[in-house]
């Protein structure tokens, strides 16, 4: 691993710099030209000089439209520009662009002594060979093998140290003439693409879809959280902090006082949330985009919004640091003159971000980009590790390479931290020493949710119930508990019958629901982000019952199985609102990882409720379940149809009762009817859940459909009794 480029590409790279020079100038040179042809100068001597002039006219004309000359078509006006763009199309190439195109080809070779695999790998050297060639129907079939052979993901990460460079490759060579002023753009290092450079869209186009003037709340962070906040200022505490909110929608604040004794204080901005736009978050994928590519973005006018609450002294120092997104948003803070006008901004660390051409308000601004040359976030402003350009001589530029090929393993903010702590020392030590103001003792944190707009007053009519205070053995919770974010999976199960119907037995809530003579179970399971109880995780275990009140024929009775008509209802009665639903799942089994929900089970849904760590991580085609020593269900949940988030209805027999419980939700849900996740016990455990779910065979099952829901609002109120039929 390195901290700087290899220096035995440095001629290579000084050789692809002096070409972007001369590509650069012959450009200009024939721009001129043809503006001396176009503006009628010569035209107009001809008359009065005409054995002088046409001679030089038609020199002019072969060294600026020749293939053998400059090889350019006419430019300025719209008759010119049109024939240029014509010309491209037909396949006209210009002296410029031939020299700025061995300038990228350099610029590759240099990359490759660094990363030999790029021409040890057949595969990859096929790929670039024929996109720098300019091979375009080689290009597309060596791009389909190598897909086909690894994967986009696994793709990209070997791709990633000269991706802006063959993407440059292929628009200067390509026959479209809109994706040109992409390609000059990164080739020559004037500034961020203004385009897609494969089809010539313009990136401003998409970002512009991310509105909102940006808006901030403060929140309090779950217990765990806290606890694993840094004490004490460091480049890795705030990294750590950064990983410890993780990508939800939050952003961090704290007061450090320094070594001599002055408070002051570190803004800490994630990177962007997995999965699709929401709408409200102005960290999801449009929140991400916009942030590289414009100036400010509701991210970064978000982030204003939170130090503006936070309430900071006339003239205190302040430090931005941001991984990802969050970089991007934190460098846009740095170069509005407006904000470094109201703030003293001292420090600006970006990791993992496309950040080349942002450039600070404030000369005075320290700023550190640290960036993995696999990682191909911080390509996306179109250098990467290949770039023969310094753009920021006055910046701490960390630009590394490790083993850890892979995206988005190497782009996690847990493995630059890994790296940080382990493979750069120097870098780390480096960074530290600049931010010594800023080490000392943490004395106030202070988290903040951020929004697109700003929320409804009073969270949203769906959250705004009537509440009251209930007492238990660890400490008194407002009941309905009002979840104003959070993720949930449902995963449907065929288990064995015989195992189910003891479970059932006395319940007076009939069979369990079967699918081709096997029943039903559901595992849900559901991170609650932001409640009015803390965050905190829960699964859930039961049988999928038909519910109490239903009349089944005389026949279904004698045969122990629900009626015809019973199957067929059911199955849309389980996506309707849980308020209106009578079917739902009888619990045979509870888990939860906070101690105050725990205490509260018995009244929230009855039954047995263990304690224990729980991890829910949910994609838009993915999903993660972790329960401790009881479960683990993990894989792919393939497309989904979207829905309205039909909540969740639990039941349970105690005290001779049967018990309802309901989590009414609003949002948007997806079903999923082709998953491909697996369920594992975990082995040896004897976790009281762990041998339920092994008696009911699910040990190694597939589900037969999931629901999913992200970014979803609940209330979860007390269990109530159902009347006796």
């Amino acid at each position: 691993m390195t901290g700087e480029k290899d220096p035995s590409a440095g001629p290579l790279r000084a050789a692809a710099r002096e070409l972007v020079d001369i590509a650069v100038t012959i450009q200009d040179a024939a721009a001129h030209a043809t503006a001396a042809l176009t503006d009628g100068a010569l035209l107009s001597a001809l008359p009065h000089a005409p054995s002088a002039a046409r001679p030089a006219y038609r020199a002019l004309l072969r060294a600026t439209t020749n293939g053998q000359g400059l090889g350019c078509t006419f430019t300025g006006g719209r008759l010119a520009t049109a024939a240029a763009k014509a010309g491209a199309m037909l396949g006209a190439e210009s002296l410029a662009v031939r020299v700025l195109a061995t300038s990228l080809r350099l610029r590759v070779a240099a990359v490759a002594i660094a990363h030999p695999e790029l021409i040890e790998d057949p595969m990859l050297a096929r790929l670039i060979d024929a996109a720098a060639a300019d091979r375009d129907l080689e290009a597309v079939r060596a791009l389909r093998a190598l897909l086909k052979d690894r994967g986009a993901v696994r793709a990209l990460s070997q791709l990633a140290p000269v991706f802006g460079e063959v993407l440059a490759l292929r628009a200067l060579l390509d026959e479209n003439p809109l994706n040109d002023a992409a390609a000059w753009l990164i080739a020559t290092g004037k500034g961020f693409a203004t385009a897609d450079p494969i089809t010539g869209m313009s990136n401003k186009a998409i970002a512009v879809l991310d509105v909102g003037e940006g808006a901030a709340r403060r929140i309090e962070l779950a217990a765990a959280e806290s606890a694993r906040l840094c004490t004490r200022g460091s480049l890795l505490g705030f990294l750590g902090n950064i990983s410890t909110i993780g990508t939800t929608g939050r952003a961090l604040i704290q007061s450090v006082e320094g070594p001599d004794g002055v408070i002051r204080h570190v803004l800490q901005a994630p990177g962007m949330r997995v999965g699709r736009p929401d709408g409200a978050s102005p960290q999801d994928l449009l929140g991400a985009f916009s942030s590289a590519v414009l100036a400010s973005s509701p991210y970064s006018r978000a982030l204003a919004e939170a130090v503006a609450d936070y309430g900071l002294p006339a003239g205190a120092e302040l430090a931005l640091v941001g991984h990802s997104a969050g970089g991007a948003a934190i460098m846009n803070l740095a170069q509005d003159p407006g904000f470094c006008a109201r703030h003293t901004v001292t420090h600006a660390v970006a990791v993992g971000s496309p950040v080349d051409f942002k450039r600070p308000a404030d000369p005075r601004i320290w700023v550190a980009s640290v960036t993995n040359q696999h990682d191909i976030i911080p390509t996306l402003d179109g250098q990467g590790a290949g770039t023969c350009f310094d753009l920021h001589p006055d910046w701490y530029v960390v630009d590394y390479g490790d083993s850890t090929h892979l995206f988005p393993l190497c782009h996690s903010i847990e493995h630059y931290l890994a790296n940080l702590t382990d493979d750069l020392p120097e870098a780390r030590d480096l960074i530290d020493e600049r931010l010594t103001p800023f080490r000392g003792q943490v004395v106030r944190s202070q988290a903040y949710l951020l929004f697109d707009r700003p929320p409804d007053p009073g969270e949203s009519p769906f959250l705004t119930v009537p509440t009251r205070a209930v007492d238990s053995p660890e400490g008194t919770v407002e009941l309905p508990i009002r979840c104003r974010d959070g993720d949930a999976l449902t995963a449907y199960f065929a288990a064995r019958p015989a195992a189910v119907a003891g479970l059932l037995e006395g319940t007076g809530l009939g069979p369990a629901v079967r699918v081709a003579g096997r029943a039903l179970v559901a595992v849900h399971a559901a991170w609650n982000r932001h409640t009015s109880a803390g965050g905190y995780g829960e699964l859930q275990v039961g049988v999928v019952v038909a519910g109490p009140f239903r009349r089944r024929s005389r026949s279904s009775v004698r045969s122990g199985l629900p009626g015809r008509g019973s199957r067929l209802s059911v199955w849309p009665d389980l996506l309707r609102a849980a308020d209106l639903r009578r079917s739902g799942s009888f619990l045979v089994g509870s888990a939860v990882d906070t101690t105050i929900v725990r205490a509260l089970g018995p009244r929230l849904w009855g039954g047995a409720t263990y304690l224990t760590p729980l991890e829910l991580r949910l994609g838009t085609r993915s999903a993660h379940v972790s329960a401790g020593q009881i479960l683990t269900l993990r894989g792919r949940l393939g497309p989904g149809l979207p829905l309205s988030d039909p909540g969740l209805v639990g039941y349970t027999r105690e005290a001779g009762a049967v018990l309802r419980s309901c989590v009414r939700a609003r949002g948007q849900a997806r079903l999923h009817p082709a998953p491909s996740l697996r369920l594992v016990v975990e082995p040896q455990s004897a976790h009281p859940l762990a041998g339920r779910l092994r008696e009911l065979g699910l040990d190694g099952a597939r589900p037969l459909l999931c629901l999913s829901a992200t970014t979803r609002q609940t209330l979860r109120d007390a269990a109530v009794p159902v009347p006796p039929a």
